[in-house]
């Protein structure tokens, strides 16, 4: 006969830790969203779009999201004690996350949006090797048009500044 691990061992299932992870990704988003409202202001001095404007977005749409997926992982009858087998990618994604923000004030925003992008893709999409470089250079440099040309907002310039 054999014991099998339940909440008395001391060991949480996977559907608590997903519960308890949705639930600090809620309170995050929460207080990120309440900075962004409370801190930030909508307009500029000068009638455009201001330093709030985006942040207030994001923000909202993390919270709706958040609580759906808490509602959601509520609802389905999964057994107890599942890990899910992505866990894997979750922490290589976290880590890249973590590393893209320590890369923003050393190299600058379009460097470190580009190394990001270069090592999610290199993880999540092997084998396509042009379209990743394509995408990993791209779509940062679209960003940065976008937010340094066009809406004139600053992105971290870096120890050593990119001479554009």
């Amino acid at each position: 006969m054999h014991a099998s691990a339940g909440p008395a061992d001391g060991a949480m299932g996977g559907r608590a830790l997903r519960a308890g992870f949705l639930l600090a990704l809620l309170f995050a988003a929460g207080w990120y969203t309440w900075t962004a409202f409370a801190e930030l202001s909508y307009l500029s001095s000068a009638g455009r779009l201001g330093p709030g404007f985006f942040p207030r977005i994001i923000g909202s749409g993390l919270v709706l999201f958040l609580a759906y997926s808490i509602f959601a992982d509520l609802r389905r009858a999964a057994p107890e004690g599942d890990v899910s087998p992505y866990w894997r990618t979750a922490a290589v994604l976290a880590l890249l996350c973590a590393v893209f923000v320590g890369l923003l004030e050393l190299i600058g925003g379009l460097l470190a949006m580009v190394a990001f992008m270069a090592g999610a893709l290199w993880f999540l999409n092997r084998g396509r090797t042009l379209q990743n470089v394509l995408v990993a250079i791209l779509l940062p440099l679209a960003m940065y048009l976008i937010f340094s040309v066009w809406l004139n907002a600053a992105l971290p310039r870096g120890l050593l500044p990119l001479p554009f």
